[in-house]
This record gives C-alpha cells, structure tokens and sequence, in this order.
C-alpha cells in the first residue's frame, strides 16, 4: 500500500454506497475502521456496476459458406472478405473430398466471440463442431448402411435443409434423393440452382433448367460437387436415416403443405396447383 500525502486524501472523493453514508453521519472512523470499511464499500460498489454482455455470433442452419463468412467479418469487424481469405490460414481439417472447401461444415450453433477470436480460429471452431455432431458413432453408422461417405451424408443433407419446408418434411425430402440416385434419375432440386446463380427463391423457370453448371441437378445426376449450404442434426440425421417410402417427387404447394407421391401425374396436378399460386401472389403483389 502506498502512502499519498493528506491534501491528497482531502481532495478525493468517493462515491459511497448508502451505508457508507449511515457509517460517516453517525461520527468520526477511525483509521482502523476506515481500513476495514473502504475496502468493503469498494467491492460493494465494483458488485453494483453491470457485466457487459457476452458476445457471442449465431449461424442458423442452412446459411451458405459466403453467409458465414459475411457474418464474421462483422462480428469481428473486419474488411469484407477477410474470413474468407483466412480459410488457408486455418488448416480447417476437411475430407479430401472437400479440396478445402468448408462448406457443409460451418456447423450452425453459437459461437463465442472474444478479444482473441480471429477469423481463422471461429473457422476452425466451426468445423471441428461439424467433426464431433457429424462424426457420432449413430450418424456414422447409419450412413454406412445407406452406403454413403461422410461427405455424401453432408452433401444430402444439405439439399435437404434448403429443401424441406418442416422439420417433419425433412426425411421425406432425404428419402425422395436417396430414391432418385438408386434409379439414376436426376435429383431436379431447385435449390441446386439457386445454389449456382446464388440466390434464394422458389421460382424456377425452364431457362434456368438448362444451365450449364454442375450444380444443375436438372441437367446433370448424382449430387452436386459439394454441399449446397451448412446444415444442422436434423437434416443430417434425415439423410442418413430417412424413413421407408416410394416417393419420388415432392412440391410444397403453400407454406406448410408439401405433398410426395411417386406418382408423376400426381405431381404434376401438385405443381399446376402450386404455379397457379404462385400467379395469383404475384397479381396481387
């Protein structure tokens, strides 16, 4: 402890708490009390002063590789594409089938964000999530028994979470591709192509059908070269465990009301029905 001259002692002021007030009107401390007291009414002061917030960035399920590193750059606020130059500097630990691309493995959650954080570390962070909720013995082994690779797994469950509509629509939509890859039908996900012309919309026309991009999973079968989005435990545990059913084709008519039949006919009077909708919006704004 440091002595400090009496007019100093004078001079200062303390802002006291209303005890401290009660203990001076009542009369004169004594130095041994006010050695006790002081360090009392500061801590009972320091308590009184409000914790700042913990900071923390949320990455919802189906955000795009680009989202995410958006995203980060504000939050640690950097220059725009400075997370997504880092991504080298990361050493993210992919599958090789990735060739260092992360996407499908910015696993949604929320992260938290301090003075330490860089944009290579909240990367690695992501992927290593996406490592322990992917890699669970139950997920493994179930998309070993749909003769998947992890990252096919990831890759289905991609499509699944920008295609379900709800929760409960999700194993439906998984089983629909598992269907069209076993008869080497193409998957014809729209949201493939919105995944190539990076955008989000449920419009599809007949040009956009015929892009050339391996991302048009109308022109082209089999999956898309690389997950379409990150996806969440729900999308992953539907393509890697969807239920029994034939269906091969699915629309979801209006929000809520997704109908699958495996009947083409069918699906086309459910497409008819959803295109006159989608007229009818667009008349009326």
């Amino acid at each position: 402890m440091t002595n400090e001259p009496s007019s100093a002692r004078h001079r200062r002021g303390y802002r006291l708490t209303r005890r401290g007030r009660l203990v001076l009107v009542l009369g004169t401390v004594t130095v041994a009390a006010a050695a006790v007291l002081l360090p009392f009414l500061l801590r009972e002061e320091k308590s009184e002063r409000p914790r700042p917030a913990p900071v923390t960035l949320v990455i919802p399920e189906g955000w795009r590789a680009s989202q995410v590193y958006a995203a980060v750059d504000k939050a640690l606020q950097r220059p725009p594409g400075t997370t997504r130059t880092a991504i080298r500097a990361a050493r993210l630990k992919l599958p090789p089938e990735a060739r260092g691309n992360p996407e499908g493995y910015l696993f949604p959650a929320t992260y938290p964000i301090d003075e330490n954080t860089t944009p290579a570390s909240l990367l690695s962070f992501m992927v290593n999530t996406a490592h322990q909720r992917f890699g669970a013995k139950a997920v493994a082994a179930s998309a070993r028994k749909e003769g998947l690779s992890p990252y096919e797994a990831v890759n289905i469950a991609s499509i699944v979470q920008a295609e379900a509509d709800t929760a409960p629509d999700m194993g439906k939509v998984a089983r629909v591709i598992h269907n069209r890859l076993a008869k080497g039908m193409p998957l014809q996900m729209d949201s493939t192509l919105n995944y190539a012309l990076d955008r989000s919309t449920v419009d599809t026309t007949s040009e956009d059908t015929r892009l050339d991009s391996p991302y048009n999973t109308y022109g082209r079968t089999g999956l898309p070269p690389t997950p379409i989005d990150n996806p969440g435990d729900e999308a992953m545990h539907a393509a890697v465990a969807p239920p029994a059913g034939d269906w091969l084709y699915f629309v979801t008519v209006e929000p809520g009301d997704t109908r699958f039949t495996s009947d083409y006919e069918e699906h086309r009077r459910n497409v008819a029905e959803f295109n006159a909708r989608r007229a009818e919006e667009r008349a009326t704004g």
